[in-house]
Formats: structure tokens, sequence, C-alpha cells
């Protein structure tokens, strides 16, 4: 996508005066009526939140409150009760004076992967041991089913709830076998149902021939594979993991993500996953929850979050971004590489010409080029190489900093200056200041 180059350059005030110092998320703009995100909260007209929502919706209109919904109803479509097999209902979680959780609202369909995703310390770990059982609400209801199991007066014991968990390190036996570390929680059938089941799993996880080995004759892998095999065994209506891949390598995470996946799927279990890794959420969700301060920043299909991105702080957590300080100004922006129609902007509507804007560039809409007859946008100062391709990063004369992908065969040195342009074939999201 070309633009127009323009010799004024922008050099916006730099304070982020749109973004909550806390969360990260972005302050819209109060006039003109909104539309519900699937976090639950007000989309402004014209914002990023409120053009993801109407993209997927094609008007932008609130569902109706009349329908038997449950939770995070949103653009991603509704969560019917019916649908509904785990369902979070304004969910809290303090520690003393800390909260760790705030205000969560979650509804999770049936058969459906879905990932909570967040850093360290965001309260994600805390949510999943909350539906496990492990720790009890201090306000909020959680729904397996058609039950309670949560409240903050009662709450359902770990080993009654129809609930499976993978932990981080497996947790199997060391002393037992495959075969009797997956039948560990059959001890309710006969021994024939219980050598099929066992045998129906071990061909889920590509195992038949491992049954009689011990876990320390098994890989990283395998140890994984009769992980989830045995949380599977007695069929729970839930199946959580804790951070799954993290005890792996990195060839072998990859390898496991599309495995881990196949098996649940084949299995159809509804499954929460909770992870810090934006590539294994990306990767293997069907849908992604995005944790900051212990609440919801936003809920949606992967390509939707990470297109779409409803706050500066999901933006940023979800790969490399960089934010260009523009205005806009009669139908087109004004940036630190030049001008460029606003018609780029996803959602963008005239009721925001002469505002400041935040507009999201990540490495692949940007390329750079050498510089000519003295008239460049800024410096590389540091690049890294990732095999196909290098990443460069630019310091601009506006005082802003960008990536530009390039492949392997395209190199500029450090401190060489370039022109930037934007070349994204898609929609970009901002953020009024």
């Amino acid at each position: 996508m070309s633009h127009q180059r323009s010799s004024a350059r922008d050099t916006a005030d730099s304070t982020d005066a749109g973004v909550d110092g806390a969360s990260g998320s972005t302050a819209r703009p109060t006039s003109g009526s909104g539309s519900t995100s699937e976090s639950g909260s007000t989309i402004e007209p014209g914002t990023a939140a409120d053009a993801g929502s109407r993209t997927a919706s094609g008007t932008g209109s609130i569902t109706d409150p009349t329908a038997d919904t449950v939770g995070d109803a949103g653009s991603d479509g509704v969560v019917t009760a019916s649908e509904t097999v785990l369902a979070l209902d304004d969910v809290h979680k303090r520690f003393g004076s800390e909260s760790a959780v705030s205000g969560v609202d979650l509804a999770v369909r049936d058969g459906e992967l879905l990932t909570l995703l967040g850093p360290s310390g965001c309260g994600k770990t805390t949510t999943l041991r909350m539906i496990a059982g492990l720790e009890t609400p201090s306000e909020g209801r959680i729904a397996i089913g058609d039950e309670c199991v949560a409240e903050p007066d009662r709450c359902t014991a770990p080993e009654e709830r129809d609930v499976g968990i993978v932990f981080q390190n497996f947790a199997l036996f060391p002393h037992l076998t495959v075969r009797e570390n997956i039948a560990f929680g059959l001890s309710d059938r006969s021994a024939a149902e219980t050598d099929a089941r066992v045998d129906e799993l071990l061909e889920l996880v590509n195992m038949p021939d491992h049954g009689e080995k011990t876990p320390d004759q098994l890989s990283g892998g395998q140890k994984q594979r009769v992980a989830l095999a045995r949380s599977l065994a007695p069929e729970p209506d839930v199946l959580l993991l804790d951070e799954p891949f993290s005890n792996l390598d990195v060839r072998l995470r990859v390898e496991m993500r599309e495995e881990v996946r196949r098996i649940l799927k084949a299995a159809g279990v509804t499954a929460v996953s909770v992870t810090h890794d934006q590539e294994e959420a990306l990767s293997i969700s069907d849908r992604i929850a995005v944790m900051n301060d212990g609440r919801l920043e936003q809920i949606g299909k992967p390509e939707s979050v990470f297109e779409q991105p409803e706050s500066k702080f999901v933006a940023s957590f979800l790969g490399r971004a960089a934010f260009l300080k523009g205005h806009l100004r009669e139908g087109s922006v004004e940036t630190g590489i030049g001008r460029f129609n606003a018609a780029t902007l996803e959602g963008y509507d005239t009721v925001y010409d002469s505002a400041p804007v935040d507009v999201l560039v990540r490495p692949d809409d940007l390329r750079a080029s050498p510089a000519e007859d003295g008239v460049a946008d800024g410096t590389v100062v540091s690049r890294q190489y990732v095999g196909p391709s290098f990443i460069y990063r630019v310091e601009l004369d506006s005082g802003e900093s960008v990536h530009c992908l390039h492949n392997h065969s395209e190199e500029f040195e450090l401190d060489e200056q370039v022109s930037v342009d934007l070349v994204a074939d898609h929609p970009l999201a901002w953020y009024p200041r």
C-alpha cells in the first residue's frame, strides 16, 4: 500500500495521554453511541475496537439484551446458554488487600479450546485455579454445565468437579506404567472397560506400543501425551492445561502444539489453557482471552485479537508493535513517515478529523529503502537476524522507533539513513490520543 509523502513531518507531543497507566488500555472519546465489546466494555465509534466489532457484525449494533446469552458475547458471535460448558460471572479473587482477579466474565463453548493469555502476575493462573477448585472466588460465580461449582460461601471440592488438569510438570506417577497412569482415574469402571478405554487413549495419542513403559523411559513429548491421556480418561466436561508446553524444548514445543490440538479436537473435549507465550496461544486456540492486571482486556478469535486489538496493551503484547503518532487532517493521516489516506485506518470516520491518533504498525507493515537525494525518514540503529529475514529497528527523525521486516538478502548497515514506506495490505488499528 503506497502513501503520499509530505515534507512536513509531524512532531506532535509524545505523551500518551490516551493510555491508562495501569492497564495500557485506550481512553475512548465520550461522544456518540457505542457498541459492546467481547469483554463487556463500551466501544466508541471510530476506534480500532469499534472497527473490529463492525467488521465482524456488519452493523456494530448491540446484541438483543433479551436473548438467552451467557458471559462474553461479542464480535465473534453470541454464546448461548445451550452452547456453554463453563461460565464465569463477575469473578473476583483477593489475597488480603491485593486483587488478583477483577470482574472476569467468561463463557466457554462446548468443544472449544480457549486460552487465557497474559504476562506473569496478570491473574490467568489464579483464574484457572478457581475453575479447578483449588481457589475460592472472593466474589462472583463459576458454573460447569448447569451446576454452580463456586461462589464465595460455597465451593465444590476439586475431586467432585468434572474437570481434568494437565500440569506443567506432567505429574506422572514414576512407579506406574503408562497404562497404569492412564487408568488411574478409572477406578469406578470394570477391568474390561478400563482396558478398552486405555487402549482407545493410547491410540489417540499415538502411543499404542508404549503401554508397559514407565515415565523414565519416555521423552518429554511422550510424557506430555500420557499426561493428556490420563486427564482425558474419565471424560471430563472441562480440561484445564497449565502452561502445557513450558517444559519442552523449542523444537518439540512447536510440534506438540499441533499434536495437542489434534488430540483435544479428536476427543471433543472443552479445554481452557493458560500461557504467556503469544505464538502458542495464536497457534492452538479457537479463541484467546487476553488478561492484564487481573482483568480481561479482549476476547476473540486469534486473528481478530491480533489484527484488531482493542487496547495498546493487547497490540503490544501480541507481537512486535510500534505506534506512529499522527494527526487526521482532511481525510489524510500525517505521520513521521509521511502522509497517507485515512481510509487506511480501520473504521475511520470524518468525526475524528483534526484529532491526534496513534497508528499501530508491525514489522511486515513497513519497508525501508536507501535514502535518496538526502531525503530520509530515519536511521537504522539495530538489526536482528531471524533466519529467513532481518528485522531492522529504525529511529525516525520524528523521535519514534519502528521495525521493518526484510528478506535476508536485503541488508542495511547500522547507522545507514533510510526512507520508510507503509506497505500494509490490510486496515490499520488506531487509537485516539
